[in-house]
């Protein structure tokens, strides 16, 4: 029969069971260090074996009543401690698949892209410069930068003579170039600040 501290481990466990917090701390040092052993070898890592085997003991105080074993409680405590890696490794292969899955998605999907949101920005500044326009001038923006019309057919379209086409899309390529100095480097990649 196991003996803790001179103490038969029974009588431990009967003391343990009815609230003895010393009666816990002995069973707690006595098997501790061999639980942690135990819990490394599957866990592969002391840090988290540790950790394992201090959840299990807090949890072990806070459910005392509900301890079966009355002789001794090795069988019972690496049963628990082995359960408890396997499920450690569980989780944390699960985590590592969630995680992987999780890049594998920000590298591929378009929610995942930090220029989306600068772009998204960027097109929203667009909308209001280009709104700023007069009238004409933004009606010949459009249909010359948006629209991909050449400066002839844009005459054409709007009975007006080409020069007074060019004339619109320049000041309203400086007219955005100033409005959209904040992005001007994105204008560029763009084509849009670029005059033609």
């Amino acid at each position: 029969m196991q003996r803790i501290n001179e103490i038969q481990e029974h009588i431990l466990i009967e003391r343990f069971k009815s609230g003895d917090q010393l009666a816990f701390e002995q069973i707690f040092r006595f098997y501790y260090p061999g639980l942690v052993v135990f819990a490394s070898q599957y866990v592969m890592d002391e840090e988290d074996a540790e950790e394992i085997v201090q959840d299990f003991f807090v949890r072990l105080w806070q459910k005392k009543d509900q301890v079966n074993p009355t002789e001794t409680l090795k069988p019972y405590l690496f049963t628990s401690i082995k359960n408890r890696s396997l499920n450690f490794l569980y989780q944390k292969k699960h985590k590592e698949k969630l995680v992987h899955k999780l890049l594998e998605t920000s590298r591929t999907s378009l929610l995942y892209q930090s220029e989306l949101y600068v772009t998204s920005e960027l097109q929203e500044a667009i909308r209001k410069a280009i709104g700023a326009l007069s009238p004409k001038c933004r009606e010949v923006f459009i249909l010359s930068r948006i629209n991909g019309l050449k400066n002839e057919d844009i005459a054409n379209k709007l009975n007006l003579s080409k020069r007074t086409v060019e004339t619109h899309v320049s000041n309203a390529l400086k007219q955005l170039r100033s409005d959209l100095k904040d992005y001007i480097e994105l204008l560029v990649l763009l084509d849009i600040a670029q005059k033609k």
